[in-house]
């Protein structure tokens, strides 16, 4: 049987986007194949591109008591200190451009901005976090060699540059609301050392396309090349621009207990689609040229099709486990 959906299509609604509540209305509803419910979701005064889906466990009924639950939310979040951000370079788009006027009053994303460090999905991934972690000199970029080269370009450059972005499939987007949601609401954490690391995701990416008819020597050093520079952006960016405020402690344990281990051969799957989500901007700094860039990208995107294959073995909710009850002492 499948499950009982609680909000109907056109029903009004009020939902959780991060840490605040917004009324909105349920444009539709489906039921995947593992039995979870999602519903299209519309923020009211919102541009529609602002419409995504979300879990059930985000939707609230309308009614007197929730609104009054989204007011003391509100009230809560608006006491809290503002943090000061940087003014964006001259010339530079500014990251407030790509969201609706009101966002100011919306301080945070489905997997967008909490507190001071959030990863984000695809379509809100512009925001690069500023919270590095305390012992992360492992974590900052080095410069690298072949094509995913991580040297930094001139201020110049960079602004004669186009915006870089990366299309996150729907079919793996639904995965980075989910894991925002777990993390952040359910405060769960992903078990690690991961099932499946990154490092063994990328190669077994790397010996599926060598199994292709069409591979041949010349591709075979580009993609060794190509998935390399995956692994070091993911160990040199985890700490500071992939993790949730509430995983940073979890993070502190990881390199005390693996301090010899890249980050890469540790997390798994949900960390590295966050890469991909963020790796967008990132790229934006690199000194590539547009045709090496252009490049990069598409093996990104097949990258991404090949998650989205193998999506039922590389994301499963099982993955996260509950934080005991000292580690959330750590939290607070």
């Amino acid at each position: 049987m499948p499950p009982k959906l609680k909000f109907a299509e056109g029903e009004k609604v009020l939902c959780f986007h991060g840490p605040l509540i917004y009324e909105a209305k349920c444009l539709k509803s489906s039921v995947t194949k593992d039995d979870h419910v999602r519903y299209l979701i519309h923020y009211a005064g919102w541009n529609k591109n602002w419409d995504e889906w979300v879990p059930e466990s985000r939707v609230l009924k309308y009614n007197e008591a929730n609104v009054q639950r989204q007011k003391k939310v509100q009230r809560a979040h608006s006491a809290q200190p503002v943090k000061t951000k940087k003014t964006p370079a001259k010339g530079r788009k500014s990251e407030a451009s790509s969201t609706p006027a009101r966002e100011e009053s919306r301080a945070s994303t489905p997997a967008g901005k909490e507190a001071d460090s959030t990863p984000a999905p695809a379509k809100t991934a512009k925001t690069q976090s500023k919270d590095t972690p305390a012992d992360s000199g492992s974590d900052q970029p080095k410069k690298k060699r072949g094509r995913l080269d991580l040297s930094i370009e001139s201020e110049e450059q960079y602004l004669a540059k186009v915006e870089v972005k990366i299309k996150i499939p729907e079919e793996l987007k639904v995965w980075l609301v989910d894991d925002w949601d777990v993390i952040t609401r359910q405060q769960k954490l992903a078990m690690l050392p991961a099932k499946l690391t990154v490092e063994q995701i990328v190669d077994n990416y790397l010996a599926f396309k060598k199994s292709s008819k069409s591979h041949n020597q010349a591709k075979e050093s580009v993609l060794v090349d190509i998935t390399e520079g995956i692994k070091e952006y993911f160990n040199a960016t985890l700490g500071s621009q992939l993790l949730y405020k509430f995983e940073r402690p979890q993070y502190s344990e990881i390199l005390q207990d693996y301090p010899d281990k890249p980050m890469s051969q540790i997390y798994g799957s949900i960390h590295l689609l966050r890469l991909f989500a963020k790796m967008g901007p990132m790229l934006a700094y690199t000194a590539l040229d547009e045709r090496s860039l252009q490049h990069v990208l598409s093996h990104i995107q097949d990258f991404l099709k090949y998650m989205v294959t193998n999506r039922s073995t590389l994301f499963n909710l099982q993955d996260y486990g509950n934080a005991t009850p000292e580690y959330h002492r750590k939290v607070q």
